[in-house]
């Protein structure tokens, strides 16, 4: 059985990064029913704020850098760095400082992509 590969199948996460001096730049990658798949570009020193998806999961895989990801809405955090994995489910409190000296790039999966977003 031959396989042919839809182009739209495959992407190139560089060509999504968009490094901003304010606040990090949420880039979709692609979306559809099922999930929303986004590129984060995270300058040393920003954050993005802690939040939860009231109908939706969060997962994100860390591709270089590092900082404190919240876990609660208290301000507690965990040391997170390049090859991590965080899945935040249903509701669970999640965001992110970069407290590296390097961007902190990473990819998120919302599933379903319509989760919605509650700022904690």
């Amino acid at each position: 059985m031959e396989s042919t590969m839809n182009p739209e199948r495959l992407f190139k996460v560089t060509e999504f990064l968009q490094p901003a001096d304010g606040e990090p730049i949420r880039s979709v990658i692609t979306q559809s029913a099922d999930a929303a798949v986004v590129a984060w570009y995270v300058k040393p020193g920003q954050s993005i704020s802690a939040h939860i998806h009231p109908d939706g999961q969060d997962t994100w895989t860390i591709l270089s850098g590092c900082g404190e990801y919240s876990v609660s809405s208290n301000g507690e955090t965990i040391a997170i760095a390049k090859g991590d994995v965080l899945v935040a489910h249903r509701r669970e409190v999640h965001g992110v400082h970069n407290t590296g000296q390097e961007p902190l790039v990473f990819v998120s999966v919302v599933s379903p992509a319509a989760s919605g977003f509650k700022p904690v």
